[in-house]
């Protein structure tokens, strides 16, 4: 009896502290999205006042260095109802910030594959709900753009997936299955190309 009663102490206390950590891990990431929002906004401030100012065009966004972590674009899915500020690399922390860009891919509108991805439980939750002509958008530095989704398909976890393009390029990815308990073994790979740029 009294094993049995040590046992069922311990397996709280170990519950216990995998909620807590879990909780404080969303916690953490949902404070660094607030504060890379509040960034974005910031640089959104600063360039319309240079632009009042009749600064040189260049946007003050620009200007930010592109370190890990450092907000580099805002993406907008209407039929998701998403809008998240996406943060340069793709490491575990940044993921659990928000939507992550690939390094060395293109930024959002500029010519070239432009790769977000997100984590499956957490911001591209919904993801798979997006279709083939459904609307995004994204902003980043001096651009806003809308693109269509082209293409939706699932590959192997192993399988080469991210390419180079001439043309702009937006492609989503993240795990799938999106309801899978534990390591995912394929991704989920959405395309979309440019409808209106401003």
């Amino acid at each position: 009896m009294l094993v049995r009663g040590g046992v069922g102490y311990a397996l709280f206390w170990i519950g216990g502290a995998t909620l807590t950590f879990t909780g404080g891990r969303y916690a953490t990431g949902a404070w660094r999205q607030q504060e890379a929002r509040l960034q974005w906004q910031e640089a959104e401030a600063r360039s319309v006042v240079a632009f009042a100012r009749h600064a040189a065009s260049a946007d003050a966004r620009a200007s930010v260095p592109t370190v890990t972590g450092a907000p580099v674009a805002r993406l907008l899915i209407p039929r998701l109802g998403l809008d998240e500020i996406v943060l340069e690399g793709v490491d575990d922390d940044v993921l659990n910030a928000g939507p992550g860009h690939l390094p060395g891919s293109a930024l959002p509108g500029e010519q070239g594959n432009a790769v977000i991805s997100a984590h499956r439980d957490r911001h591209f939750s919904r993801l798979s709900d997006l279709r083939v002509g459904d609307t995004v958008v994204t902003e980043s530095a001096a651009r806003r753009a809308r693109w269509v989704v082209i293409s939706t398909h699932v590959i192997d976890a192993d399988a080469p997936a991210l390419f180079r393009t001439r043309e702009a390029t937006l492609t989503l990815t993240t795990c799938w299955p999106i309801r899978y308990f534990g390591s995912a073994p394929n991704r989920l790979i959405l395309t979309a190309k440019p409808v209106a740029s401003s």
